[in-house]
């Protein structure tokens, strides 16, 4: 679920469709308070609180349970980037063989970057788009 000043979009995490809008939710239920970053959701996950991260905190998973790492780092500050590692150590392996530069957030502001619970969905999140890449 993507939550921003448009409302919220589901989307589904192995073909990046989005499968319900709600433009108009309601403002006071999707602002994180305290410790819970969560929104309720809604269409298919209409009974379901969903974690949240992004602008007010929280996080998604860095690490899946097979090896694979997720980390950000901004060589050129303020453009972050998001490297995936299959040894969780980007800083002793070779570009390519171990670790991979995924994404370059130039031209817009990074808010999250994680795997989902299962570890199969790895998202990127920025102010103005997401990317999702699944594996089966």
């Amino acid at each position: 679920m993507v939550v921003s000043h448009d409302g919220r979009g589901l989307f589904d995490p192995i073909t990046g469709v989005k499968i319900a809008r709600d433009r108009n939710p309601d403002p006071d239920l999707c602002i994180p308070m305290g410790t819970d970053l969560s929104c309720p959701g809604f269409g298919p996950l209409a009974d379901t609180r969903v974690r949240i991260a992004g602008l007010f905190g929280g996080g998604l998973h860095t690490t899946t349970e097979d090896g694979w790492t997720v980390d950000v780092v901004a060589p050129d500050w303020p453009n972050e980037r998001v490297v995936l590692s299959i040894n969780g150590d980007i800083y002793r392996g070779t570009a390519g063989t171990h670790w991979w530069h995924i994404f370059h957030s130039d031209y817009s502001e990074l808010r999250a970057a994680g795997f989902s619970a299962s570890g199969r969905t790895l998202v990127v999140a920025t102010s103005s788009d997401i990317t999702l890449w699944h594996r089966s």
